[in-house]
């Protein structure tokens, strides 16, 4: 048998303990950044190449988010900077706007490898992950804790990716055995993999640790401690011959005010729950939809909604709790985010109260079906389109509907077409499309969203 790299699951705690610790640029940067500092200033506009994905910039419910834009957004607030963004279509584009002085920086995981580091110079916040097996949470006993154990198993992976090449080293290091089995990338993601090992529907599969870490938010009942390669380093990036910017990045970033800013964003995106906040209090005994029947009805009446499937949403949306704070900052019954409550003229606070956040909330609903009344004509079919707009953001259900057009499918129609095109929005061959205006959208999420408010609200036309 040949001699393989035995990996201790120790090595899955290093990426969390390097990013909660602010790298300098790479090697004795604080000094640099003091005489950089002398002959340097922060530009009144920093020009900022990013990319579409789940953790460094998309858009949610309408508002810019994401870890890496976040911080770099903190950066440009605490430095007076401008910031000006450019969407890369990919990692390669974002090195030549680099190089070409179109953009100041790279605020995307950038590899830290020689091929890079020949190209840019590394700085801000280091992560470091590694690929790691994903199993379902069991008893200690039954976990797969070494990689000898995964003779014999069953491993899905994507086809012709990295995890599919890194399973079939460890197979030869191991001397075969490993049972591996090639998921076409066209049919399902990692991100579709993922769900399919907390659903049960296949045993174990392979993904880099911060996306692992990522969609553990959305399933508690996983297990990712265990690593199966070696460590990767990456960062945000700058250009050789603007090492002085690296090297003021990484002196800010030192500061106890960003590191915190910094932890913080990590917790919110890497480990707070992405599940709906509130206890379960659904109703299904009796007569009564929810603790709010008479609010829903009297303010829904007012704008010819369904109270029964807008109590539906709100139970789906935060379980009757009129105290939720969701992680992305969505409040009170109806998961309002602020900048939508700001639209209508409410305050993050004032969106806290139920007849406030009903109200709002039904405005939202009426603006969203106007918009999509013309290209969504039956009025009964588009309030599947709007409810899906409510969670997602009314660009992210328009591409979906450009998506289905060009594939075929109905755009006027939400199962088992519009909602299928929702679904590839989390796949990059889809989502950087020239169709795609929106870009990445964890699609899953608005289709389950879309079917569990509609699996309710079957419950609740049930009530006198």
């Amino acid at each position: 048998m040949k001699k393989f790299q035995k990996f201790s699951p120790i090595l899955l705690l290093l990426p969390l303990i390097a990013a909660l610790t602010a790298v300098s640029c790479r090697g004795g940067a604080a000094g640099g950044a003091d005489s950089a500092r002398k002959t340097h200033r922060w530009p009144d506009t920093l020009h900022v190449a990013t990319l579409y994905s789940p953790a460094s910039y998309f858009i949610y419910r309408g508002q810019e988010m994401g870890y890496d834009y976040e911080l770099v957004t903190a950066l440009a607030v605490d430095k007076g900077m401008v910031l000006k963004f450019d969407i890369a279509p990919s990692l390669s584009r974002a090195v030549e706007l680099l190089d070409s002085g179109k953009v100041d920086l790279i605020a995307y995981e950038v590899p830290i490898t020689a091929e890079y580091k020949r190209k840019v110079v590394a700085c801000g916040p280091e992560n470091i992950t590694t690929q790691v097996l994903v199993q379902p949470r069991r008893g200690e006993k039954e976990l797969i804790t070494d990689v000898t154990d995964l003779v014999g198993k069953d491993v899905y992976v994507e086809a012709d990716s990295k995890y599919e090449a890194r399973i079939r080293n460890l197979n030869e290091e191991l001397g075969g055995g490993i049972k591996i089995h090639p998921v076409d990338r066209d049919t399902l993601i990692t991100e579709d993999l993922i769900a399919m090992v907390s659903d049960g529907d296949i045993p174990l599969t392979v993904v880099d640790s911060d996306i692992a870490r990522i969609n553990k938010t959305y399933y508690s009942d996983l297990d990712i401690t265990l690593p199966l390669s070696f460590e990767q380093r990456s960062g945000w990036a700058v250009a050789p011959d603007k090492k002085w910017l690296g090297d003021s990045i990484d002196a800010w970033l030192n500061q106890d005010s960003p590191r915190s800013e910094q932890a913080q964003l990590l917790k919110r995106y890497f480990e707070m729950s992405k599940n709906e906040p509130g206890n379960d209090r659904f109703n299904t005994a009796g007569s009564r939809v929810s603790p709010f029947d008479p609010l829903f009805k009297h303010h829904a009446a007012n704008y010819g909604w369904d109270w029964k499937l807008l109590a539906s949403q709100a139970y789906v949306e935060s379980k009757f709790d009129s105290t939720a704070v969701s992680w992305a900052g969505a409040r009170g019954l109806m998961q309002i985010m602020p900048r939508t409550a700001r639209g209508y003229g409410q305050s993050a606070k004032s969106i806290m109260k139920n007849d406030v956040a009903i109200e709002t909330a039904l405005k939202f609903l009426n603006d969203l079906d106007k918009q999509l009344a013309r290209d969504v004509p039956d009025d009964v079919e588009r309030k599947k389109f709007v409810i899906a707009s409510y969670n997602s953001g009314l660009g992210h259900v328009r591409d979906a509907m450009a998506l289905a057009r060009k594939h075929g499918l109905n755009p006027a129609k939400w199962d088992g077409n519009v909602a299928k095109a929702m679904l590839w929005k989390s796949n990059p061959k889809y989502y950087k499309d020239p169709v795609v205006k929106f870009g990445y959208s964890r699609g899953r999420e608005t289709y389950d969203y879309v079917n569990r408010v509609y699996a309710y609200y079957a419950k609740a036309k049930t009530k006198t």
